[in-house]
C-alpha cells in the first residue's frame, strides 16, 4: 500500500478518464502497470515540479511512465482527454460544449542568459526577461482545442 498524494485521480475522476487511453494493441508483451497509475504519476510529476528520474518509488518505474506520457502526447490522447474534459466542464456550466469565441493570453516565461540571446526579450509589466508564451483560452478560460499539428518534441 502505498502513500496516497493528492495529486491521485480519484474514483469519479477515473471514469471519466478511462475510455480515452488507447487500448493495446494485442501484439507484444501485455500490460504490467495500471494506466491509472501511471496517470498518477504524471500529475504527481506535473504538480510537483520533479525531474522524471526523481518520481518516488512508490510509482511506476520514471522511464515507463515517460514512455507513456510521451507516446499519449505524440498520439492525441491527452489532446482528447483534454477536450473531453472541457466538454464536460462546459456543459455542467450551462454553456455550448463548442466554444464559439476564444482568446489569446500570454504568459512571460523566464529564461537564462545561456544561447539564443537575440531570441529574449524583457516584459517591462511584469519586469522578466524571457519570452511569451501564447495560449488560446474560451471565456471560461479553458485551454481551446489545438488547430495545428502536433510537435514531435519530448518536452512538457
Amino acid at each position: 500500500m502505498r502513500n496516497t498524494p493528492p495529486t491521485d485521480l480519484s474514483d469519479v475522476e477515473w471514469t471519466y478518464i478511462e475510455p480515452h487511453p488507447p487500448a493495446p494493441k494485442g501484439l507484444g508483451r501485455p500490460r504490467t502497470h495500471d494506466l491509472r497509475e501511471i496517470l498518477n504519476a504524471v500529475f504527481y510529476l506535473l504538480k510537483s515540479g520533479c525531474q522524471w528520474r526523481l518520481l518516488p518509488h512508490d510509482f511506476p518505474r520514471w522511464a515507463t511512465v515517460y514512455w507513456y506520457f510521451r507516446t499519449w502526447r505524440m498520439d492525441g490522447t491527452c489532446e482528447r482527454v483534454n477536450r473531453a474534459m472541457r466538454e464536460r466542464l462546459r456543459v455542467r456550466l450551462k454553456r455550448d460544449p463548442q466554444p464559439s469565441a476564444g482568446v489569446v493570453d500570454s504568459l512571460p516565461v523566464k529564461s537564462t542568459a545561456v544561447g539564443g540571446e537575440e531570441e529574449r526579450g524583457y516584459d517591462r509589466g511584469k519586469k522578466v526577461k524571457g519570452r511569451k508564451r501564447y495560449i488560446l483560452v474560451d471565456s471560461e478560460g479553458f485551454r481551446a482545442q489545438s488547430q495545428s499539428p502536433q510537435r514531435q518534441g519530448d518536452g512538457l
